[in-house]
């Protein structure tokens, strides 16, 4: 039987033009795909410019669909979800990234911290530590650590939060000794609250150790041992804080003059506060000044006469309001209105001021119960700054 060459004449011309018309259609398709794609992006970019964050969603979901691939869109899409508190939809978006076998080790940790940051935006602490302790090692290593800080913080943990605190400072990311001295003063008051001293002794001396000028374990200090029956200790105590840290001597000025009172100190006491009274002035020291004067009887200096004193130095609504309470008026029977009223304009500025958020309170915190920053509050009262 004889091979017709015919039929290969013929239908070679007729698989190049089907070929041909395949390669267009699939051409086509991609075409219309990738323009459908790149429209949606920045459709949806367009939005969120706008701050139309439910139609850029809508806009990057349909980018999704035609691109499923794009580990960017995902990523944009699990960022305005958290975005707009829908922290559910965001767990999704990211553990589904999670779960591609094709996605490289940066994208993959990538989508582990902003998972973990679906977690810790949603309040869920537990799971959100789980999720941030992979990314020891990686390109997110700072700012884990750094959640994971707030995390025990916010949860008190405070042995847990000494142990970041050491691995960031040992890694060049600050010096955090103040801080580590917050957290051992911390385990200090709850040992007290239980009862047992020795412990809170010891960890107030570690505090000390680590860090000799912070002012917060000198006072707990001696507070301690005032409450121990130790008054003379803890007045040598408060000598040395004055020495280290005399900015923060105002807060322990009322502890100072009780345990100075019961050891039979307080010329030693009232000799302090005024020394560093004429160096940097203070209402603190002042009114302690003046509470001294008053327990002395000393009749040669009444110590209504140091509010005066001040006034010529500073302007001070708060201590002028103080001398005017132990003056005689020309028209007595109006001096309790008076009074009243000067007392509550006064009473706003002897509030202390956080200095990272401005929250005021009307006791000294070493944490700001606002912001959680520590040691933003100044020593000094809202009148002072």
């Amino acid at each position: 039987m004889e091979f017709d060459l015919s039929w290969i004449l013929l239908g070679l011309p007729l698989a190049f033009v089907l070929g041909w018309l395949a390669s267009r259609f699939d051409l086509r398709q991609l075409r219309a795909e990738n323009r459908q794609a790149p429209k949606a992006y920045f459709k949806g970019l367009n939005f969120l410019l706008n701050e139309q964050q439910d139609k850029a969603i809508d806009a990057f979901i349909e980018a999704v669909q035609n691109d499923p691939d794009t580990s960017e869109l995902h990523f944009a899409l699990g960022n305005l979800f958290r975005r707009r508190g829908e922290y559910n939809r965001a767990v999704r978006v990211h553990e589904h990234l999670l779960s591609r076998g094709d996605l490289g080790p940066a994208d993959r940790d990538r989508a582990q911290h902003a998972l973990a940051l679906d977690f810790l935006k949603a309040g869920l602490l537990d799971r959100a530590e789980e999720a941030l302790k992979p990314l020891e090692g990686t390109a997110f290593e700072s700012e884990a650590r750094l959640a994971l800080l707030a995390i025990y913080e916010r949860s008190r943990d405070w042995p847990q939060a000494a142990a970041i605190t050491r691995k960031m400072q040992a890694s060049g990311q600050g010096d955090f000794s103040a801080r580590q001295a917050h957290y051992l003063c911390e385990q200090a008051t709850a040992a007290s609250a239980q009862g047992d001293e020795a412990t809170a002794h010891t960890r107030l001396t570690e505090a000390m150790a680590a860090a000799p000028q912070a002012p917060r374990p000198r006072i707990e200090l001696a507070r301690q041992q005032h409450r121990q029956g130790q008054p003379g200790a803890a007045v040598d105590t408060l000598a040395t804080l004055a020495a280290q840290a005399p900015g923060a001597l105002p807060l322990a000025t009322p502890l100072l003059i009780e345990a100075a009172a019961a050891a039979g100190r307080s010329a030693e006491a009232l000799a302090l506060l005024g020394r560093h009274y004429e160096q940097m002035p203070s209402l603190d020291l002042l009114e302690g000044l003046v509470a001294l004067d008053r327990a002395s009887g000393d009749a040669t200096r009444p110590g209504r006469n140091r509010y005066v004193e001040h006034l010529a130095k500073e302007p001070s609504l708060v201590a002028a309001t103080q001398w005017l309470a132990t003056e005689q008026l020309e028209h007595e029977q109006f001096h309790p209105q008076i009074q009243r009223a000067l007392d509550q304009a006064a009473r706003p500025l002897m509030r202390y001021r956080c200095a990272a958020c401005g929250f005021e309170a009307r006791q000294h915190f070493w944490q700001c119960p606002g912001c959680q920053t520590w040691d933003s509050y100044p020593a000094r009262r809202v009148e002072e700054l």
